[in-house]
């Protein structure tokens, strides 16, 4: 994992606190140490305090890991500092193909029916699974691949090729990030897991449902492996 710092012109930071994590087989806990010490010697570690919930906050705030305060839609299922996860209805949309292959030319730019999806942004990351059941889905609900080229089956992440995604990860940018993914060009599979188990593939589900008035045929899905809560916790643990 790559990790960066940016830091604007004229900061200056100096060294304040400690954190001493202590553990053994089970159990753990951190102590807060205040940095000691006189102009231009050794800095020194000052007696360790338990954390405090008001400590927690501020360095939360410092860390930019705060959440400005929404007030969340209907379609909201979690939001947490790294993540938002929502779901969308059954729906019909325009899909964009190319790739330079047949299939590609016949697909592209026609009317298509979409089964009910749950989209995950993480860490600036977007992650689409699809439902069998065009209801809110709860912790425990089964997830379907999502049958949508340029998205890895195994963990639903997506390709951003040439999605314009926006710089925001909150409620107000649902709509801009699912613009984002169906307005993109879908060129390629991505990753080894099967899409779809309609008898003619990938292509043939599709084109039997270019501009079709009827809705998604959930039943050619495939299982993702992974309930709503597992999908979730994915990635959030990184």
């Amino acid at each position: 994992m790559e990790a960066r710092i940016r830091i604007g012109p004229r900061r200056s930071f100096a060294l304040s606190h400690a954190l001493l994590i202590y553990r053994d087989d089970s159990a753990a806990f951190v102590t807060l140490h205040e940095v000691q010490g006189e102009k231009n010697q050794a800095p020194y570690l000052g007696p360790g305090q338990p954390l405090t919930t008001t400590f927690l906050r501020t360095l939360a705030r410092g860390l930019g890991s705060r959440i400005t305060p929404e007030i969340l839609p209907h379609n909201v299922l979690v939001r947490t500092p790294d993540s938002i996860v929502w779901w969308s209805t059954a729906s019909r949309r325009v899909m964009f193909f190319s790739g330079g292959t047949e299939e590609a030319a016949e697909l592209n730019g026609r009317m298509y029916p979409h089964p009910p999806l749950v989209f995950k942004v993480c860490r600036h990351e977007l992650f689409v699974r699809a439902l069998g059941h065009d209801v809110r889905p709860n912790a425990n609900t089964p997830l379907k691949t999502a049958p949508y080229w340029n998205t890895e089956g195994s963990r639903g992440l997506v390709c951003a090729g040439t999605m314009r995604i926006p710089e925001k990860m909150t409620a107000d940018s649902i709509s801009g990030w699912q613009a984002a993914f169906f307005s993109s060009s879908f060129t390629h599979p991505s990753g080894a897991v099967r899409l779809t188990t309609h008898p003619e593939g990938f292509a043939g589900l599709w084109l039997s449902l270019a501009d079709c008035e009827e809705r998604f045929p959930t039943e050619f899905l495939t299982d993702a492996r992974q309930t709503l809560r597992e999908f979730v916790d994915s990635g959030e643990e990184q």
